[in-house]
């Protein structure tokens, strides 16, 4: 008799076990665009999963177009299909999923600034609900003392982004004061979206000396259509990301969107398996940035840079 209940004893532990070892996770990823920093961003966090589940977790990766409205599209459908997390890759993808479901948790990354992606007012660092993430917001003041370093003569400042991505208004803003305070006039140039960046971009290069364009969707997603213009007025474009500075610009202090991306993961391991209270995680950054300049844009504009900057 006891041996036949050490094997049943044996049996339910195995089973006990094995429920275990096949638990599998399921997460839908909704990224804005296809551009350098979002497709390094979905990367790091594909890679943070695998690399501590394996085949445990399978992935729904699907790319909006830079349509805001495909991403509620998408983000319907994981909801539709119970998947276990969503990971929303820049701001719309984020408020799409924010609209789409208030059980299923959701991880955004390459989002600025939490508060007013959300509209939430008092904002203490975690949202309080299903919600919790990663920012790609890079030092704005360090940003401005960047662009004084390399043209301390240059007089007006085009503030160049896109007016639907509500973060790049939040970064102009910022940035506007830090560049006032170093004595530059800033001026701001917006675009809807792709079809008027070239003509929007030209009326920066006509009315400033320097043009600054924030970590901006839009933006990082036509930066051949941007350098066209810059390039040939030799004007400058200090960015707000690497992506978008070896796009069109000429330096930048960037954060890794890897390294965000696999920061996000990491998270995403807590809230899933083991079973982080995702309402009060508080949202992270990036660990560094990095002086960055792009060598080629440098050289054709005559422009010298300083010994601690890393060509990308």
């Amino acid at each position: 008799m006891k041996k036949i209940i050490a094997l049943l004893l044996a049996a339910m532990l195995c089973l006990g076990t094995c429920a275990v070892a096949e638990e599998t996770y399921r997460v839908g990823i909704c990224q804005l665009v296809q551009h350098v920093a979002l497709d390094a961003a979905t990367q790091g966090f594909m890679d943070a999963l695998k690399a501590k589940l394996g085949d445990a977790v399978t992935f729904d990766v699907q790319n909006a177009s830079g349509e805001s409205n495909n991403c509620t599209t998408i983000v319907n459908t994981f909801v539709s299909n119970s998947v276990d997390l969503i990971m929303a890759n820049a701001t719309p993808a984020l408020q799409a999923a924010v609209a789409a479901t208030e059980d299923i948790p959701i991880l955004g990354t390459s989002v600025t600034d939490y508060a007013t992606a959300l509209d939430i007012d008092n904002w203490n660092g975690a949202t309080g609900s299903n919600v919790s993430g990663t920012s790609d917001l890079a030092p704005l003041e360090q940003q401005a003392a960047m662009l004084h370093e390399l043209f301390p003569d240059a007089k007006k400042v085009g503030l160049l982004y896109c007016s639907a991505e509500p973060n790049s208004k939040y970064q102009a803003d910022v940035i506007t004061k830090y560049l006032n305070d170093l004595g530059y006039t800033c001026v701001e140039f917006t675009f809807a979206d792709s079809n008027d960046v070239a003509s929007v971009a030209q009326n920066a290069c006509d009315g400033c000396d320097v043009i600054y364009i924030p970590t901006d969707n839009t933006a990082a997603s036509c930066t051949e259509a941007i350098r066209n213009v810059v390039e040939p007025a030799k004007k400058p474009v200090i960015a707000g990301e690497e992506g978008l500075c070896a796009g069109c610009g000429v330096a930048t202090l960037s954060i890794s969107y890897y390294d965000l991306g696999y920061a996000t993961g990491e998270m995403a391991y807590e809230v899933l398996v083991n079973k982080a209270d995702i309402a009060t995680m508080a949202v992270r950054f990036a660990p560094n940035v990095t002086k960055e300049y792009n060598a080629e844009l440098c050289e054709l504009l005559g422009i010298e840079i300083p010994e601690d900057y890393v060509a990308i």
